[in-house]
């Protein structure tokens, strides 16, 4: 019963997309059916097979592993504030970002994680029939994270429509950045962090091929030099790894600063509504929002509550915030719970990414186009949430 519910829910997510739609008329279907066979593909393979299962297993034990090596900087620097037995949520999660972003930095200086990005956003395009820059995007995301891709990307930006551009802002909800995996790793299921980064690339294309269908004609499909210089020349590479470490403790600082300031005004909502009605509260407002949503991923209603709450919870403050909630408990969830939940949070999708969104594109489009991203904010928080049903619907298929 409950994977006919996980199946229900699955045609639900996809008829959202398509209720929603700035232009029913103009949505491909063809090409919305081989994304979606697509992505059954990928989570049967990394969640059903034996094979996909070592393969995403190999991955999360080699991003342990870098986050274990990473250790040896922060126990150098903190000392004793390093505790083992009882990590905090610093220690734990936010210092290996310190060598884990350069390290990514440093694949893309000598030009390896580029040609990567190139090479598997082409075949993208071509299994999908996604345009090229569209599917170029969707995989740089995963590497590099939503406001720095934006960044790098400032040329094509500047001489795409307003609707591509829309198309761009939406997708950049759904993201999540490599360097961050091994945080990520350490507070939930590796396996499934890991079996949500491709989901999540394939229904950013499905959430905003339906969403914001745009047809564009042969001319109008290239994608611009990405990352040039005005010179043409590389920042010497000590300069360089000296800014992508500073960016990276700044990383840190904005998350932490998330994090305290989220949590703090998310008790601060839940004092006031007290006031008014004890059992009250942001959480439990969130939670019947998105009830609905969370019972159509094939859970007991006891389960499904529980996940609604998260997912409110993760919508409002960060996945951060609710990683930390559950990372204690969630071993012992019941395994499809436990795959949802996980795949659900593996997202940059909340309140806080619009603003850094729709101020990335402040400068770097022109005003009609930040105008009309601006106008469009439902939509943006529209496709992160969809995305994040679907990838958690896709997956819940096959773990139980």
């Amino acid at each position: 019963m409950y994977l006919a519910i996980n199946i229900l829910g699955l045609i639900v997510f996809l008829a959202i997309g398509w209720l929603f739609s700035k232009n029913r008329k103009a949505i491909n279907w063809k090409t919305v059916a081989i994304m979606v066979v697509l992505n059954l593909v990928l989570a049967w393979f990394l969640t059903g097979s034996s094979a996909g299962r070592a393969g995403v297993k190999a991955a999360a034990d080699g991003f342990v592993w870098i986050v274990d090596v990473s250790a040896k900087g922060t126990v150098f620097a903190l000392g004793d504030w390093y505790n083992v037995k009882n990590l905090n949520f610093i220690c734990s999660a936010l210092m290996p970002i310190l060598m884990i972003v350069p390290l990514f930095d440093i694949l893309t200086y000598i030009g390896f994680l580029p040609w990567i990005i190139k090479w598997i956003g082409r075949g993208l395009s071509y299994i999908t029939g996604q345009p090229k820059f569209e599917s170029f995007f969707a995989v740089e995301m995963m590497f590099l994270g939503n406001t720095e891709v934006l960044a790098v990307s400032g040329m094509q930006i500047r001489k795409m429509s307003k609707e591509r551009n829309l198309t761009l802002a939406m997708m950049s909800m759904s993201c999540v950045t490599a360097s961050i995996l091994g945080a990520y790793i350490e507070m939930m299921p590796g396996q499934y962090i890991l079996t949500a980064v491709p989901i999540n690339i394939i229904n950013a294309l499905i959430a905003t091929s339906m969403l914001n269908p745009v047809h564009l004609s042969p001319e109008e499909d290239t994608i611009e030099k990405v990352g040039a210089t005005d010179n043409g020349k590389k920042e010497p590479f000590f300069s360089f790894l000296g800014d992508s470490i500073l960016g990276a403790g700044k990383l840190i600082l904005i998350i932490v600063a998330n994090v305290v300031a989220f949590v703090a005004l998310a008790a601060l909502i839940d004092k006031i509504l007290a006031l008014f009605w004890k059992p009250l509260s942001l959480e439990s407002i969130l939670g019947v929002i998105m009830f609905p949503f969370s019972w159509l991923l094939g859970l007991p209603v006891d389960q499904a509550w529980n996940l609604a709450q998260n997912m409110g919870m993760k919508l409002v403050t960060n996945e951060f915030v609710v990683m930390g909630k559950v990372t204690a408990d969630i071993a012992h969830y019941p395994e499809h719970l436990k795959a949802v939940l996980t795949v659900f949070v593996t997202s940059f999708a909340n309140f806080g990414t619009l603003g850094m969104i729709i101020g990335a594109f402040k400068g770097l489009a022109n005003k009609e186009d930040n105008d009309y991203i601006a106008s469009n904010i439902g939509y943006l928080l529209l496709s992160g949430i969809l995305v994040s049903l679907l990838s958690a619907a896709f997956v819940g298929l096959f773990v139980w």
